[in-house]
């Protein structure tokens, strides 16, 4: 087991969620509200636990990978607690809408490309640097840990913003 791999199968269960959404019928607004229900979970839940384990340990080992903000590794982070951000942002929009409508529609597609912005960077950066630099025994730790967190919060976690500067400040090596 390997966190960067766990991170790699929550990103395309992400892309499968948004994918189903896009196939229901807005009528259905039972179903949707159920997989929206379990999307906007498993998001909140993913982001909280990359902030609680894999990004501090990026910090201490990661040097910046291919695209990286500014090229470092406090650079590539602090884009990513942005995007968790901004992430958490939409999916509040989308659920102030009224599920199923055009406007909820919109804000939803909001919330994919957001997301699909973030994991594709966070592929090519976060996770590149981490496999370059993290020892696999490291990796193993740290996914159990990620799949520990994630099993126990199943229904969700509250949604906080966080400060990406502070962020950084406090898990820089």
């Amino acid at each position: 087991m390997d966190i960067t791999q766990l991170i790699l199968d929550d990103h395309a269960e992400q892309r499968r969620l948004f994918a189903i959404l896009e196939q229901i019928d807005p009528s259905d607004v039972d179903a949707l509200t159920k997989v929206w229900g379990r999307l906007s979970a498993f998001l909140d839940v993913h982001a909280e636990a990359e902030e609680r384990f894999f990004y501090p340990e990026l910090m201490k080992r990661g040097e910046g990978a291919n695209d990286a903000e500014d090229g470092t590794v406090e650079g590539e982070t602090e884009d990513a607690i942005e995007d968790h951000n901004k992430l958490r942002d939409a999916v509040k929009a989308a659920n102030k809408l009224k599920i199923g409508t055009g406007a909820w529609i919109e804000a939803v597609g909001k919330a994919n490309v957001v997301n699909s912005k973030h994991m594709g960077e966070e592929e090519r950066q976060g996770l590149t640097d981490f496999r370059r630099h993290a020892p696999i025994e490291t990796r193993h730790a740290l996914g159990v840990k990620f799949a520990a967190f994630e099993a126990e919060h199943l229904l969700g976690v509250k949604p906080v913003n966080k400060d990406p500067e502070a962020y950084v400040e406090e898990h820089a090596a």
